[in-house]
């Protein structure tokens, strides 16, 4: 019994069979068939490549939500140089939430040459290539986020030359934290000092004719230091043509959460806007010469998720391809071999060809064509 329903489940699953064999007696070969056979071959070849190669890379997706952090601390990293001695300039932030000084005892104060040395100066030279580049395509952004801790460091190089020359500039570098408000980064002239009031600068101490705010940054960024990402003001070089010019940048930032397979990280993306005036107080462009950099948090937060294509989406693409080209392929060659055979058979040699009628004894006429010409009643 056991045996008998065994046949009986086979017979019923065989009748199921939605790829039946046909004997290979029954199958005829054509060299059409082989060439649209081998086109297929090769078109499956090579979009399985393709397809392959799409696989393997990854994309960036962005999402945006509303950042509800306001407790943590802002972190600023900063690299400055400035065109003055270092016992001539201050730097400091304004909270203006608070109007309190913020502290910034994470700065370092060093004496520089503010000329670059030849390499230094192609350094520069490619950052700001760079940075022409990435606000044209901004699609290079994705690049550069799957790009990090691959890429070399972005910091300036030291000089490759034993100047003799003495320092004639100040480099400011470090990092200070701030509250998660608007506030104002500067440097100016004279060291700061706190008041009830704010802040003020002693700046009656210097000389008027020292005054030269050419400036040149190196790094600016907020937020957790990622190696690798490149900024927009990275790269900036600013030459002061008055003692008494201010330079202000605009600085929107947006909190960034950056999770790649190389790297998670809570960083700041930021959009700036520059500009640059001459103080001239009896003209009526008031203010105090510096550098400015007043900055504001966006309330929105985004989220970059580098993305793979999983294994199963890939699977059945390639499922698609290659069923899809043979089914197409099939249906080509079939429509082709059809319409060539019309044609063949139409004007094939005789086919059609008249032939006189043939009278018989009795008057009637014989109107059938013969197969071959040479064949006799």
């Amino acid at each position: 019994m056991r045996r008998l329903n065994r046949r009986k489940t086979l017979s019923l699953v065989k009748e199921l069979d939605a790829f039946p064999k046909v004997p290979e007696s029954y199958v005829e070969t054509s060299a059409s068939g082989g060439t649209v056979s081998l086109i297929a071959f090769t078109t499956m070849a090579l979009l399985t490549i393709m397809e392959f190669s799409v696989y393997q890379d990854t994309w960036m997706k962005y999402e945006y939500e509303v950042d509800k952090d306001f407790s943590s601390k802002l972190r600023i990293n900063i690299d400055i140089t400035v065109a003055m001695k270092c016992q001539y300039v201050g730097a400091d932030v304004l909270d203006l939430a608070e109007t309190m000084v913020a502290s910034a005892d994470g700065l370092v104060y060093e004496p520089a040459i503010f000329d670059l040395s030849p390499q230094q100066r192609e350094w520069q030279r490619m950052l700001q290539l760079f940075q022409s580049r990435l606000q044209e395509e901004h699609s290079l952004q994705d690049v550069v986020f799957k790009s990090v801790f691959k890429s070399a460091s972005t910091a300036l190089p030291p000089r490759e030359d034993d100047s003799s020359q003495p320092p004639d500039a100040c480099r400011i570098r470090g990092h200070l934290y701030v509250n998660k408000v608007a506030g104002n980064f500067h440097i100016t002239v004279g060291k700061a000092i706190p008041h009830p009031r704010g802040h003020a600068h002693l700046a009656a101490l210097v000389n008027h004719d020292s005054y030269n705010f050419s400036h040149r940054i190196d790094h600016l960024s907020f937020g957790e230091l990622v190696p690798g990402i490149i900024n927009p003001l990275d790269g900036t070089e600013k030459i002061a043509l008055d003692h008494n010019q201010m330079f202000q940048y605009f600085i929107t930032i947006v909190p960034t959460k950056l999770q790649t397979y190389k790297i998670s990280a809570d960083t700041h993306q930021f959009a700036v806007t520059e500009r640059e005036r001459v103080i001239n107080h009896a003209a009526g462009s008031h203010g105090v010469s510096g550098i400015f950099m007043k900055y504001d948090l966006s309330s929105l937060m985004v989220t970059v998720t580098e993305e793979h294509m999983p294994f199963w989406q890939f699977f059945v693409r390639l499922c698609g391809i290659v069923g899809g080209i043979f089914s197409t392929t099939g249906m080509l060659h079939g429509i082709g071999k059809f319409i060539v055979e019309i044609i063949y058979c139409r004007f094939r040699l005789g086919a059609y060809k008249p032939v006189n009628s043939v009278p018989f004894e009795d008057g009637h006429t014989d109107n059938h064509v013969p197969l071959l010409e040479n064949n006799t009643h």
